[in-house]
């Protein structure tokens, strides 16, 4: 780790890669909004592993290790701050011992409570409202948690390191949850952004922070109505058109590999601005992932958020 940084009474969310982006949208919109910086690094390499190189031009790349890296804002006086750790990759091993030199960073800059956040695959329909299902490492929790409209997860597990972490915190006495927004299970790998607004719905009644979701509620509306399009023409593709030439489900969704001129001249200026105004950082997430090209850009972005 790098850096300390006195913190008053902080709370602390996880997030990873996952189902929906559920986690990295909710975690990269606070962020933003927040106005949060970079203060510490996670160094991991020993539990990463790389199973390919990376050509470009010919030339054979040096590895690349995924980063996890931690972002803080500061709450004005009296107030509750914020930490959010960002990982760009789980460990392929290790995970317990990972989540534990996590849980002891936390400790060391008073971390009062840790949240992850993940996507729950339901037979939900586009359209429909997202739940929130939840676990916590104590019975107290789930007692403040409910009254939110919240859904107790009674039974099950919670894959990858949103449980893990959780489970290494239980074990080590630190109060924690897990809030897990409801995304359809047909489109587990596309984007969606509902999820993740709702868990941050939650989560901001829980620590009592206000902030302005109308970006990420618009995002959602948007993602909602291209999902709805790739619903219908499954449907119109399942009736008889014997007539009519194939097309396949869904190809309004994607993208050319190669972006166009206007493309690439817009996330430059998406880029500036949000250099200048770090809170319309989303904005340029949103573009990012209208476009798919978020983890091409996802270094870059992230260093938006270096400086105080």
């Amino acid at each position: 780790m790098t850096e300390t940084r006195k913190l008053d009474h902080p709370w602390l969310i996880a997030v990873w890669p996952g189902m929906g982006h559920v986690a990295l949208s909710a975690g990269y919109y606070l962020m933003s909004k927040l106005g949060m910086s970079q203060f510490a690094e996670m160094s991991a390499d020993e539990l990463f592993d790389v199973d390919s190189a990376i050509v470009q031009d010919g030339l054979v790349q040096r590895p690349h290790r995924p980063r996890s890296r931690v972002f803080a804002w500061k709450a004005p006086p009296g107030g509750r701050d914020v930490i959010v750790f960002i990982g760009e990759f789980q460990p392929q091993m290790g995970k317990l011992p990972f989540c534990e030199r996590l849980i002891d960073f936390a400790r060391d800059h008073g971390v009062e409570r840790l949240f992850t956040f993940a996507a729950m695959a339901t037979d939900m329909q586009p359209g429909t409202d997202a739940r929130v299902f939840a676990a916590a490492t104590e019975q107290s929790l789930l007692d403040e948690i409910e009254p939110f409209g919240v859904k107790i997860l009674d039974d099950g597990h919670i894959g990858g390191l949103n449980g893990v972490l959780l489970a290494a915190a239980a074990e080590k006495g630190m109060p924690g949850v897990c809030l897990l927004g409801e995304m359809p299970h047909l489109f587990v790998q596309l984007l969606y952004p509902k999820a993740s607004l709702a868990v941050l719905r939650v989560f901001l009644q829980m620590s009592q922070i206000e902030m302005d979701l109308a970006e990420l509620a618009q995002h959602a509306e948007q993602t909602e109505h291209r999902l709805g399009q790739i619903v219908a023409q499954v449907r119109r593709k399942l009736e008889p058109q014997p007539e009519e030439a194939e097309e396949p489900a869904g190809e309004d969704w994607k993208v050319a590999s190669q972006l166009a001129d206007e493309d690439e001249q817009r996330i430059e200026s998406l880029f500036e601005i949000a250099a200048a105004d770090r809170s319309r950082a989303f904005e340029l997430k949103a573009e990012l992932d209208r476009l798919q090209v978020f983890e091409d850009y996802e270094d870059r972005f992230l260093d938006l958020f270096k400086s105080p």
